[in-house]
């Protein structure tokens, strides 16, 4: 899909869904390093393309996130290949390809990641159409990040989620 080698997401919808498919997967993560990541940008600009799957590596074990309409989200483990080009892309004009440059997650790699929770989006207007989506908290004894859904695609932010977000935690893996 989308020309990514190993891309072939599993997209979920909702709290429930996405705890009982990978809670205990992501909650072994705690405790290992962040050892590299990977998205996809541009060549000719640098731009993410943020409709791409967000990639992170955990001392070998390989977490691949993607967001898609207003509440999907797919979670899958050790698929995606990113040292493979991307081929068969339908724009002449830019050339996608994987890319371990972002500032915002560039100061984690190395890191022991001491928690994972997700986070459950409740608006307070009632007629939110992203009420229910579902991001993925990164905890780190620096800081924390999360991806989430932008509605059709992903988000990276720093810091704690906004008070919308209703936080459930995974706890960690380690010992």
């Amino acid at each position: 899909m989308m020309g990514i080698s190993g891309f072939e997401p599993t997209f979920l919808v909702g709290l429930e869904a996405v705890r009982e498919a990978h809670g205990p997967s992501l909650a072994a993560l705690g405790g290992r390093r962040l050892t590299e990541f990977a998205l996809v940008r541009f060549v000719e600009d640098g731009d993410w393309y943020a409709d791409c799957p967000v990639v992170l590596n955990f001392e070998g074990v390989q977490v691949e996130m993607s967001h898609s309409k207003f509440d999907e989200l797919s979670i899958d483990w050790n698929t995606i290949d990113t040292t493979a080009a991307i081929s068969g892309w339908e724009d002449d004009e830019l050339t996608p390809a994987w890319s371990s440059a972002d500032e915002r997650l560039e100061p984690f790699v190395g890191q022991e990641l001491r928690e994972v929770a997700l986070l459950e989006w409740h608006p307070s207007q009632p007629h939110d159409i992203a009420g229910g989506t579902i991001a993925v908290e990164f905890v780190f004894d620096t800081g924390r990040f999360h991806v989430a859904n932008a509605l059709d695609e992903n988000s990276i932010e720093l810091g704690e989620a906004p008070v919308e977000f209703v936080r459930h935690p995974l706890g960690c893996g380690a010992a």
